[in-house]
């Protein structure tokens, strides 16, 4: 971890609330002349996911764009709590510890950039991958030491788990 503060509570995360592109994603966009557009993800950031979920933990997606292949690959990994196409990312995460009556203590936001800003002031762990965007990494108090769509995920998760006896 390049920043983490002594005030972080990895202890108290029941809840993953991730982005896509630049956290589950490197950030790459491939358009083929046909117009799909992919997307690659990290197996590994996969795995913790679904390690977690089995675990008990909460894990949903918040991001921006409409994909039906990264809501495939999620729901592939067992996540229910799927938010693509969303202008507004604060309305949703309301919407969602509404629906589950969750407090931000218990909650570990994954963003990268400054969509996700407004909800990581939120949260209990701000986190963020080692090339989030400087706004993002001005505010995070976990820094993955790995970059997004290579291992971050995994990262955050497995260090929560871990500080829980849970991994």
């Amino acid at each position: 971890m390049r920043a983490m503060s002594s005030a972080v509570d990895l202890k108290a995360i029941k809840v993953f609330v991730l982005d896509v592109d630049g956290v589950l994603t490197d950030g790459t966009l491939l358009a083929f002349n046909s117009g799909e557009q992919v997307r690659a993800f990290h197996i590994r950031d996969g795995y913790a996911v679904r390690h977690a979920l089995r675990q008990g933990y909460r894990v949903a997606v918040i991001s921006g764009r409409e994909e039906e292949g990264v809501r495939k690959r999620l729901e592939s990994l067992d996540v229910r709590d799927i938010y693509l196409g969303v202008d507004d990312k604060m309305k949703i995460f309301n919407n969602y510890l509404n629906s589950y009556h969750l407090e931000t203590t218990s909650i570990a936001y994954m963003g990268d950039d400054m969509p996700d800003l407004e909800v990581m002031r939120r949260c209990a762990v701000a986190a963020c991958p080692a090339d989030a965007a400087a706004d993002v990494l001005a505010i995070s108090n976990y820094v993955a030491q790995l970059p997004g769509g290579r291992g971050a995920v995994r990262e955050l998760i497995e260090a929560v788990m871990k500080a829980q006896g849970t991994w």
